[in-house]
């Protein structure tokens, strides 16, 4: 019965008391004096470059109709963000970059922050390396808003101005990492471009004395159907390669634009900010 239940509380009122109160307590002096503060810092971007550019998109249908495919299309060119930010190339670059904290002083590299720190290093370079990412890869978190393709990066450290040292930092590397990319892809069709130039200006000279022999030896065609139709073709076969040598070298200067041209890749809508409190 209840009041049964209730007696046995009561004989047990003191253990039901001591109990949580030692056990608070022990957690309070853990989290307060044993376990290292987290600061957590977290910035919100999304990506401006992602998909081809019209200059590339304009390419890929001219080629199309020559059975020709084109570098650098747009197929899987939107750029999936955590799994960049969470690979072991971005963490690398950002392993040999320098940073101030006040536990291991000022323009020390995030490898020896998160390894070895004021000590001596007791593995070697690979295994040292080995242990940066991992301990980089538990300090990131990616969230993906799927509606608004907007990214959550939260950086979680010892130190506030640490943690958002490290989130800007990321936010850079990865703004660097799709600009190569991006790059070596331009790079990469513009090659294609003054390649096709160069064999599509032959073929164009070639029709041409064609057309131009042609003409020569028939002055009068206006009684031949066959000639006729013969001129024809070689017209029109010079004026569809006079306008695919047009497009392509259009194609050519928007490509050298779009080479040179300097963008933000990544758009940083909240930047990250040292956190007042620990987490």
């Amino acid at each position: 019965s209840l009041s049964d239940i209730l007696l046995v509380l009561a004989k047990q009122l003191k253990l039901l008391i001591i109990t949580p109160l030692v056990f608070g307590v022990i957690t309070a002096y853990y989290v307060l004096f044993m376990v290292s503060p987290t600061y957590v810092s977290s910035a919100k971007i999304m990506s401006s470059g992602g998909g081809s550019s019209p200059s590339q998109l304009q390419l890929q249908g001219l080629a199309a109709q020559f059975g020709v495919a084109v570098p650098g299309g747009s197929e899987g060119a939107e750029w999936v963000y955590p799994d960049i930010i969470k690979s072991r190339t971005l963490a690398r670059a950002l392993l040999i970059r320098k940073f101030d904290t006040n536990k291991y002083g000022p323009q020390k590299s995030l490898l020896q922050i998160l390894t070895y720190g004021d000590e001596e290093p007791e593995v070697n370079p690979n295994t040292l390396i080995k242990f940066g990412i991992e301990s980089y890869l538990g300090m990131i978190k990616v969230e993906q808003d799927r509606q608004t393709q907007i990214y959550t990066v939260t950086v979680s450290a010892f130190e506030p101005q640490f943690a958002a040292d490290l989130c800007a930092a990321l936010i850079e590397e990865l703004d660097t990492h799709q600009r190569t990319y991006k790059t070596a892809k331009v790079k990469e069709t513009r090659l294609f471009i003054e390649g096709r130039i160069i064999d599509v200006q032959k073929e164009l000279e070639e029709a041409e004395e064609a057309l131009k022999d042609f003409v020569n030896r028939n002055r009068q065609i206006q009684g031949s159907p066959a000639l006729l139709l013969e001129q024809q073709r070689l017209t029109r076969e010079a004026t569809v390669l006079t306008g695919v040598f047009t497009t392509l070298k259009q194609q050519l200067e928007m490509t050298k634009i779009e080479e040179v041209k300097e963008s933000a890749l990544v758009q940083v809508l909240d930047p990250p900010e040292a956190p007042l409190y620990r987490d």
